[in-house]
């Protein structure tokens, strides 16, 4: 107690002065084999210098100066804690395949505030599994099949239909609208154009921008904002519920109604989980097959328009396609076609790898950790950088160019697959990668044989951490007839 009086005695500047020197006596403390590094400003370390937007296609300048100062395994003290950064490939896989034994996750509470505390993105241990095991049962191969495959066809001439030649839109807009409908479908049987759909996507998007803004709940901010439409959002998923509950009743009465073939559905009926724990589920998807897949279909058309070469093999490769489907007379996708799209599927490995639409995960040493000659201590937060591993010239050779054509022969284990980690890896693997690649694929095979498109005026995706066009990717769209590839 005397030595909290002395303190109280002290001046602020002198109670400054002294929790500056606890600061650094904590991080210039001798420890074995820390990796190099610097800890920034006291509290703050660095985290606005990391954070800082920065183009899409590079790892920024925080990054690579460190990286020339530290080298590629380095520390830190970013997001209220000191930190593990890594940009090398062998410890990022590493720490991705001993999640529960090395490493758990870690996401700052901000994120876990906005997307609840059931969201598989910040749960760990079983209940994650758990919910991961509801998710890949509703994304699995057969439900692709049937069921996601030809709603994504439709979901997407719906969206192209609006189209107007000569006439500039938003790109980045229409693929958002796109994404959203898909997954406001087969999550919740909402229909594009209803107004719980259109009420839900105006939410969503103050929900988006609070989700990774600073963590400043008060009237105004984006994280009080963002907070709200959580509310509102939650509010929508639960309505649905009660009327899918009810109807759920009226079935077991005896009374025959027509089931939908969505995850609320299948939720409700094959899981154990109670109403707050599938909202957050509902909302966790909602967030992650919304924007991932929207910013990496946007990424797809701006990388595109600087490559006619590739999209005159993609034009060719879904030329055949449509030409075998023809001459046997079929319609409409099947997964067959899908399957026959290699080309594409280099072209979207090349996509996530040079735009990362997922640039690091949270993560934290749960005991103390070697590699390399170096200790990662027990308790510190560690951020496995994949954009950096990525943009490696070590690793890719030329990796600022868009070459979809360095995929094709790829095959599992070598070394440009190996380093791949678009879609995480380990028990954490996205959980929706198949859904996400089957969605671009779809929308390619219509764009490329039904439009040519250039740029309305220059744009540019940046990383804020999250990916954004400035200027929403402002694009102008010819037809072209599907029978004149040349």
């Amino acid at each position: 107690m005397s030595i909290l009086k002395e303190l109280l005695l002290l001046s602020p500047s002198a109670l400054l002065l002294l929790v500056i020197f606890f600061y650094l006596s904590r991080y210039n403390r001798k420890q074995p084999n820390l990796p190099p590094g610097s800890h920034g400003f006291p509290i703050v370390g660095e985290t606005f210098a990391y954070l800082k937007p920065h183009c899409a296609t590079t790892i920024g300048q925080f990054m690579e100066q460190h990286i020339n100062r530290y080298g590629k395994i380095y520390r830190s003290n970013l997001f209220g804690g000191p930190t593990i950064v890594s940009a090398d490939a062998g410890l990022n896989r590493f720490i991705l395949q001993n999640e529960g034994r090395f490493f758990e996750c870690n996401y700052p509470k901000s994120i876990g505030g906005i997307l609840g505390k059931w969201s598989m993105l910040v749960l760990v241990g079983e209940m994650h599994q758990s919910m991961r095991t509801i998710s890949l049962n509703f994304l699995s191969s057969a439900h692709l099949r049937a069921v996601l495959l030809p709603e994504i066809q439709r979901q997407t001439l719906m969206v192209i239909a609006g189209w107007k030649e000569g006439v500039a839109f938003s790109a980045l807009q229409e693929v958002k609208k796109f994404t959203f409908n898909l997954m406001a479908k087969n999550m919740m049987s909402l229909e594009p154009g209803e107004p719980e759909t259109e009420k839900l996507r105006r939410e969503y998007i103050t929900f988006m921008k609070g989700v990774v803004s600073a963590p400043l709940n008060f009237p105004g901010t984006s994280y009080w904002k963002a907070l709200k439409s959580r509310s509102s959002i939650l509010g929508v998923i639960q309505k649905k519920m009660d009327e899918r509950s009810g109807r759920m009743r009226m079935k077991e009465a005896g009374e025959e109604r027509e089931e939908e073939d969505d995850l609320m559905g299948w939720a409700l009926k094959q899981s154990s989980l109670s109403k707050e724990q599938i909202m957050d589920l509902l909302l966790s998807l909602l967030f992650a097959g919304y924007e991932t897949s929207s910013i990496a279909l946007a990424l797809t058309i701006f990388f595109l328009e600087s490559c006619p070469k590739a999209v005159q093999e993609l034009k060719e490769e879904h030329y055949n396609i449509l030409r075998k489907k023809s001459e046997r007379g079929e319609h409409g996708l099947s997964w067959a076609d899908y399957k026959k799209m290699d080309f594409t599927q280099c072209v979207i490995n090349e996509t996530l790898r040079l735009g990362n639409v997922v640039r690091f995960v949270h993560r934290k040493a749960i005991r103390d950790v070697r590699y390399k000659g170096y200790v990662i201590p027990a308790g510190w937060k560690v951020l496995p950088v994949f954009a950096a591993v990525h943009l490696d010239e070590e690793i890719y050779t030329q990796p600022h160019q868009f070459n979809p054509w360095r995929w094709k022969k790829c095959s599992v284990g070598t070394t440009t697959m190996s380093n791949f980690m678009a879609y995480g890896g380990g028990s954490r693997l996205c959980a929706g990668s198949e859904l996400a690649k089957l969605e671009i694929a779809i929308f390619l095979h219509h764009l490329v044989l039904k439009f040519r498109w250039e740029l309305a005026e220059s744009d540019c995706a940046f990383a804020h951490p999250f990916l954004d066009f400035q200027k929403g990717l402002p694009i102008k769209v010819q037809a072209i007839q599907e029978t004149t590839i040349t």
